[in-house]
């Protein structure tokens, strides 16, 4: 990697704080397994003005999915399941599962038709089961559905199970038919239950035990004690022009304050940058870090194939784990190679993983709201501009 060419992409974070476009981040790059940057920029808290440090703590949101997918498939490797099986099987509380086809928006009552096909394991996976987020998919009916019922979408300080949570969406009509379009949603979050069934153990320490503790994830996991909100960065918003914490009462406290009671597979989980460094990492290994085999290569190799090729378009698919970049998106340019993977998370975080370059890129923001940002792009344009064998 150049050091020129670092320092470039070192000054424009920089500069984007400075300029008041951002509180604050931290970003890392790694190339061949060495980190090459891993710098904070800015402050952690708008408000205290407390500085931003490399060890930092970041809500993940929905970069947990890749997380839960990976547990998912070390399962799955141990012939616990197949990915065809219906979900069903494992929480019959799917099985009588139906597509919304009515709804009275004066009481929310609704009424749904049986679904054609069953859930699959599978299909949670990939976003293709007709389970949406109740919050965000553009659907005022489901929204008042998941809201009247309790559902819990991930970011909760509430005293709620991941069972109890589940089992009350299994209740709820799905969005379409499963099996056949893209729908982002909670499937990972009944990923999350149904990893409780078929492991016997709590989801945090299947996690834990399974995942965390080999890759040397030691700054990962739902919630952490009280005397670690000092490492949280505060979720920021835009008002007026000044950066501002959310307030008190906007529930983003749940990693170290609440209930700490929900492991939600789709958006849970916190950790560092550097930690998460190490997940994909092991993905670019071939399903190893530092001695620990957590996949198998072949399993690593369906994890990032097309499962619906006629789904998406000609610059993007979805695999088992993570969006994916296309041979026709990566010669327009900015991208990364063909088969470079990536995802992003709801507080303004995002990661790839280039692994024909072996380039490892992670900027982790927390932030909330309309907000003049353009370290995505242009971090991840420059990094691969930085690339000089």
């Amino acid at each position: 990697m150049s050091a020129e060419r670092l320092s470039k992409i070192d000054k424009m974070m920089q500069d984007e704080v400075d300029n008041g476009n951002l509180p604050g981040m931290v970003a890392l790059i790694a190339r061949n397994g060495k980190i090459v940057l891993h710098q904070a920029y800015g402050v952690a808290d708008a408000e205290t003005g407390r500085k931003m440090e490399k060890d930092a703590l970041f809500r993940l949101a929905s970069q947990t999915k890749a997380i839960t997918a990976t547990a998912v498939m070390i399962l799955w490797e141990e012939g616990k399941f197949r990915l065809n099986d219906p979900i069903s099987n494992y929480i019959p509380e799917f099985k009588n599962a139906g597509i919304l086809s009515g709804f009275n928006s004066d009481d929310t009552t609704f009424t749904s038709t049986p679904a054609k096909n069953k859930i699959r394991i599978r299909d949670l996976l990939t976003h293709t089961a007709g389970l949406g987020y109740g919050a965000i998919d553009g659907d005022e009916r489901m929204k008042m559905i998941y809201a009247k019922a309790g559902i819990t979408e991930g970011l909760s300080n509430r005293d709620i199970t991941i069972a109890d949570n589940i089992k009350n969406l299994a209740k709820l009509p799905l969005h379409q038919e499963p099996g056949e379009k893209f729908l982002y949603g909670m499937g990972l979050d009944v990923l999350g239950y149904f990893i409780e069934i078929v492991s016997g153990m709590p989801f945090d320490e299947f996690l834990s035990e399974r995942l965390f503790k080999p890759l040397g994830m030691n700054n990962t996991g739902f919630y952490f004690p009280e005397k670690e909100a000092k490492r949280l960065v505060q979720v920021q918003t835009l008002k007026d022009g000044k950066w501002m914490n959310m307030p008190e009462d906007s529930g983003f406290d749940y990693p170290v304050r609440g209930a700490k009671a929900l492991f939600a597979g789709g958006a849970g989980l916190s950790g560092t940058i550097e930690d998460y460094a190490k997940l994909l990492q092991m993905y670019l290994n071939g399903g190893e870090l530092n001695g620990a085999r957590i996949l198998s290569r072949t399993t690593i190799d369906i994890i990032m194939s097309n499962q619906y090729p006629d789904v998406f378009d000609e610059n993007f698919y979805y695999g088992l784990a993570f969006g994916m970049t296309t041979e026709r998106a990566a010669a327009k340019g900015g991208k990364g190679s063909e088969g470079t993977f990536d995802w992003s998370g709801y507080f303004n975080t995002q990661y790839f993983a280039d692994p024909k370059e072996q380039v490892i890129g992670l900027i982790f923001k927390q932030t909330l709201g309309p907000v003049k940002d353009v370290t995505a792009w242009k971090f991840r344009q420059m990094v691969f501009a930085a690339v000089e064998d």
